[in-house]
């Protein structure tokens, strides 16, 4: 019951949920959430550890950058449900519609002034 409860904690928060909706299209740094969801740079390194407690989130570490993507939910059988279900959930909402489009143009690059 416990990594049940730890899965379903983990998708209470919105913008959680909006975060692994972006993640479904790509990998992205904290940087790159931060923006597209206008939050702090600590509440997204929060949000992105919950998740990754809960199984749903991995993150690799590439030189400077530490990328985040969805996991195959292969820690949890309630992740792997939860992460294929939400694949269809949402996307005839307008808010998550327009925070894709916003995320698809939010580049480290610009937001930095580096490149990888």
């Amino acid at each position: 019951m416990k990594e049940f409860i730890k899965v379903m904690k983990a998708l209470s928060d919105p913008n959680r949920v909006k975060l692994l909706k972006m993640l479904q299209r790509r990998m992205m740094c904290v940087c790159e959430v931060q923006a597209a969801l206008g939050i702090a740079q600590p509440t997204v390194s929060k949000h992105l550890k919950l998740l990754e407690d809960a199984g749903l989130v991995d993150r690799k570490k590439e030189g400077l950058w530490v990328n985040y993507s969805l996991t195959d939910g292969s820690r949890s059988p309630y992740a792997a449900s939860l992460l294929g279900n939400l694949r269809h959930w949402l996307s005839d909402d307008p808010g998550i519609q327009d925070l894709l489009e916003k995320s698809e143009s939010v580049r480290r690059a610009d937001l930095c002034g580096t490149h990888n």
